[in-house]
């Protein structure tokens, strides 16, 4: 007995002091600095200690002839090239850059909502195909124009793009200039005619919008308030020219760059779409190819659903349901869709529901 309240006392002083103590506030987890790019540690360097940790590796290096002067003359040149693109390259004279192809002026009227245009290349050709596609717009009362620049090969055409802008800026308006750092004087290009559309304007980009293309599409959105749906551009809206380094091979490098009045660079990071949104670049071509012949909006517009019908209860099948011969069927003819022109079209129904 006597031993039970000894542990009973035992206990209970245990708990008492147990309760004066304050409770330990539980550790909070800290998150570890997130690691720094190799690019980001070799910038954080002064030039002492660049030129150490050269110097440590010429000493220490398990194989020197990995740090003889032709290696760290390759090495530097590739990390010149790795740093400055899309600036420069190392290719065959002229060699074309890969591109989605030539694809030919297609125009199209979405719905009654918009009015579709998409240019293959940026040519006089197809700029009077667009002026033509422009008046019908205009005399179908169509309140908006999506310009699709994502089928225009790459290229350095920036008197074509101007022409292309002319279509949608005010009269007056600087559009860009081209601006090369050895040279006195820039090329400037300008808005020398009033508008053949004036409505709501969406420009469609992706990863492959590319020069002239580029510089576009910035200037219709500085200039004619146009919206930019789609994926971040390439970010060459530069000219290059091609010094020959022997053997057929040139170095390509960017000697004048696009420059927006008032906006950032588009070189080299390329122009940032108001809604980003990408569609692999697979289905994007398959879109571009089947649309050549069937246009786009059977890419855009879902197909209604089969429903039961009377002639169905008569056949005694039921199209709504998953895994029935009807619903089979329709799975079997779903074509893909062009998510991006989708948006687009999503951002027209809403401008013009609130232009209203």
């Amino acid at each position: 007995m006597k031993t039970f309240f000894k542990l009973s006392g035992l206990f209970l002083a245990t708990a008492l002091l147990s309760a004066k103590e304050p409770a330990q506030p539980a550790p909070i987890a800290v998150d570890p600095p997130p690691a720094l790019s190799l690019r980001q540690e070799i910038n954080a360097l002064d030039p002492a200690q660049i030129q150490k940790a050269v110097e440590t590796l010429q000493a220490n290096f398990l194989s020197p002839a990995a740090l003889d002067e032709p290696s760290k003359q390759r090495a530097l040149l590739e990390g010149l090239i790795g740093r400055l693109a899309p600036g420069v390259t190392i290719t065959a004279p002229s060699a074309p850059h890969p591109d989605v192809g030539a694809f030919p002026f297609l125009a199209e009227i979405l719905d009654g909502r918009a009015g579709y245009l998409r240019p293959g290349l940026l040519d006089a050709d197809t700029l009077g195909q667009m002026d033509v596609a422009l008046a019908s717009f205009s005399a179908k009362k169509i309140p908006a124009v999506i310009l699709d620049l994502r089928a225009v090969p790459h290229g350095s055409a920036f008197d074509a793009a101007a022409d292309f802008a002319r279509r949608f800026c005010p009269k007056g308006k600087m559009l860009f200039t081209i601006r090369k750092p050895s040279a006195k004087q820039e090329r400037i290009f300008t808005s020398d005619k009033d508008p053949a559309f004036q409505g709501i304007l969406v420009v469609l980009t992706d990863f492959d919008t590319s020069g002239a293309a580029e510089a576009l599409a910035a200037t219709l959105r500085t200039n004619a308030r146009a919206m930019i749906v789609g994926s971040d551009t390439s970010g060459e809206a530069v000219e290059f020219s091609e010094f020959p380094l022997g053997n057929g091979r040139v170095l390509r490098v960017a000697v004048s760059e696009v420059v927006l009045p008032g906006s950032r660079p588009i070189f080299p990071g390329g122009v940032k779409p108001d809604i980003a949104i990408s569609l692999a670049p697979n289905v994007r071509a398959e879109i571009f190819q089947a649309s050549r012949e069937k246009g786009v909006s059977q890419f855009v517009f879902d197909a209604g659903r089969a429903r039961l019908s009377e002639a169905a209860l008569v056949a005694n099948t039921n199209p709504e349901i998953e895994g029935s011969p009807d619903v089979q069927k329709e799975k079997s003819r779903q074509v893909p869709h062009d998510t991006v022109l989708q948006r687009a079209i999503d951002l027209v129904t809403a401008i013009s529901f609130y232009k209203k």
